[in-house]
């Protein structure tokens, strides 16, 4: 068998992102049939010990508190942004005019004037782009959408979709990058996940009616100071899809007791779906064709049945998780770049999420529908 072509990676930031994004190459390698051999080749990091340390644990040759030093490295093939936010357009570009792939976790970029600008320069150099939405990547999504599209929900009337969790609810939990007004805020940051999953399933959403409240008005910088926060702690939204149903969605970061509530139900003339997050292994489905006095919501589980699934465990209900979902979004990614396959999420697809999710913060502003194609 000849040898794959070598593709060299260079991965910037080692935090629970970073970790995330190496356990899917290394578990992707062994799971599915890529068309490179994946190696580690540079990490960087703020500092110097830290990069060396989070290489030496994550297998990457070699460490760096410059992250330039990726895109001058002509090694490296693929640039992956693990970073804060606001770092994102500066790195994507750079990688982007060196003639890398780049790979960037969401949201692309604060604003979406700088997301657009990203997409443009991506598709004008050809590169290989990727956003990291790894929760589309769930075989069950797959399900659901296969379902919907396939009429088995009937004409779908009504949609409600939630990402809620806590880790905003201590008012004593200090000022980060995430309360940055320029692209800060739950909507953004996790909104972003319900918007993706919400169009996923049902197509275009075609208008907006926003309402985004700040419930902590006020945290601690690393100073000591306190700050005013101007982003919202929950955003919500009033929506109309192209295909004629209407829905809500809301993003939530202060739900108290909440760790990972990706929730949606799906309406339609003929039945129902429900998931949730917390149990992304299950599908919950209603069917008016059952029998009178045997109708209700009966559980699907992830099994073999539901690819790839079955590439990672032979058994139904013994469940995927996370890091999962991170090696399918990635093995995605690597066949984009062999042109085995269409990019996943690519640049413009993240474009699309952050201009959804401007809108409906001025829609919450100026308290009024506004149309989003």
């Amino acid at each position: 068998m000849a040898a794959k072509p070598k593709l060299r990676i260079g991965l910037i930031g080692s935090g629970f992102m970073g970790k995330a994004h190496v356990f899917g190459f290394a578990t992707a390698a062994r799971v599915f049939d890529l068309p490179y051999e994946v190696e580690l080749h540079t990490l960087a990091d703020v500092t110097l010990a830290g990069a060396q340390a989070a290489a030496a644990g994550f297998g990457f040759a070699h460490a760096t508190d410059r992250w330039q030093d990726l895109i001058e490295n002509p090694d490296i093939d693929v640039v992956d942004i693990t970073a804060p936010n606001a770092l994102h357009k500066e790195m994507a570009m750079a990688a982007i005019g060196a003639g890398k792939h780049v790979y960037c976790e969401k949201p692309l970029a604060p604003l979406a004037r700088d997301a657009e600008e990203m997409a443009i320069a991506a598709e004008a150099a050809g590169i290989k782009t990727q956003v990291g939405f790894n929760y589309l990547c769930n075989p069950i999504m797959a399900l659901a959408r296969e379902m919907i599209v396939g009429g088995e929900l009937g004409d779908i009337r009504s949609y409600r979709g939630v990402h809620a969790e806590d880790y905003m609810r201590d008012a004593s939990a200090p000022y980060s990058f995430r309360h940055d007004p320029a692209g800060g805020g739950a909507l953004a940051d996790i909104g972003s996940h319900a918007l993706a999953t919400a169009e996923y399933l049902l197509g275009p959403i075609t208008r907006v009616m926003g309402d985004c409240v700040t419930m902590i008005d006020h945290r601690k910088d690393a100073t000591g100071s306190a700050r005013k926060i101007e982003v919202d702690d929950i955003g919500r939204a009033f929506l109309r899809f192209e295909n004629g149903a209407t829905g809500s969605i809301e993003a939530n970061w202060v739900a108290t007791g909440r760790k990972m509530q990706h929730d949606f139900e799906v309406y339609g003339s003929k039945g129902a779906l429900i998931f949730t997050g917390e149990r992304f292994n299950e599908l919950h489905f209603y069917n008016t064709d059952d029998a009178t006095g045997r109708q209700g919501f009966r559980k699907i589980e992830a099994s073999p049945d539901h690819p790839p699934y079955g590439q990672f465990c032979v058994a139904p209900g013994h469940q995927i998780g996370f890091n999962d979902l991170k090696a399918i979004e990635i093995a995605g990614y690597l066949d984009a770049i062999a042109d085995r396959a269409p990019e996943p999420f690519n640049f413009r697809a993240g474009l699309r999420i952050q201009y959804l999710v401007e809108t409906i913060q001025a829609s919450a502003k100026s308290e009024a529908w506004i149309a989003t194609v």
